[in-house]
């Protein structure tokens, strides 16, 4: 049964299309700033290329006293993403990136490990699938 604590609405269990979850609701936004970011990629094949970005993200606004995931909570997210690079000079591009991120799993700071390695959890290898299905099916469905 789902409960109100009154306390930390982020901790409390959710309802959406039938399946019950914790978090920020669904429906609800941020806005982050991400400074100096890195990223870095190296070429496989003629038309692809695999990279890694590291940067802080902080909020554009500070958060509600008592909300939201614990200190040293780590999330996993798998991401999905169009990226439209435009050269501006030999040295500089402008980047437009959008997609959608899924959540795969996530740590609480006193867990051993991610959710999705716990007995009865979906592996990270099968959420993925699911996750790579899901937008497959929906590409398919778009006109």
């Amino acid at each position: 049964m789902l409960e109100k604590t009154g306390k930390n609405q982020y901790d409390e269990l959710k309802l959406f299309n039938g399946k019950i979850y914790s978090g920020m609701k669904v429906g609800n936004s941020h806005y982050w700033n991400y400074n100096n970011g890195k990223w870095f990629e190296t070429k496989k094949a003629p038309d692809q290329w695999d990279f890694q970005y590291k940067s802080l993200k902080k909020r554009n606004k500070p958060a509600p006293s008592d909300s939201g995931a614990k200190v040293d909570t780590q999330f996993h997210w798998y991401i999905i993403a169009d990226q439209i690079a435009t050269k501006i000079n030999s040295n500089t591009y402008k980047t437009f990136m959008h997609g959608a991120k899924f959540k795969i799993g996530h740590k609480r700071p006193h867990w051993r490990a991610f959710s999705y390695e716990y007995p009865e959890q979906i592996s990270y290898r099968e959420k993925v699938i699911q996750i790579l299905e899901f937008v497959l099916k929906k590409l398919k469905e778009e006109k």
